[in-house]
């Protein structure tokens, strides 16, 4: 499982849609959508860490560490 699993299930969980994790997390919808669809990985620590804060789990978890 990689970023793009652990973030569909971890947003599922948290019963959020893309546009409610963007803006929780501060990046666009269509930036969750190329995480979910594998064509890109967070640039910075920073947001992996809104994305973990904003569903309940881990940077390490989400980037597989």
């Amino acid at each position: 499982m990689d970023l793009k699993d652990r973030l569909k299930e971890k947003r599922a969980e948290a019963g959020l849609t893309q546009a409610e994790l963007a803006q929780k997390a501060g990046v666009t919808t269509r930036t969750i959508q190329n995480y979910e669809m594998g064509e890109r990985v967070p640039s910075n620590l920073g947001i992996a860490q809104k994305l973990a804060d904003a569903l309940g789990t881990t940077v390490e978890y989400l980037l597989g560490s």
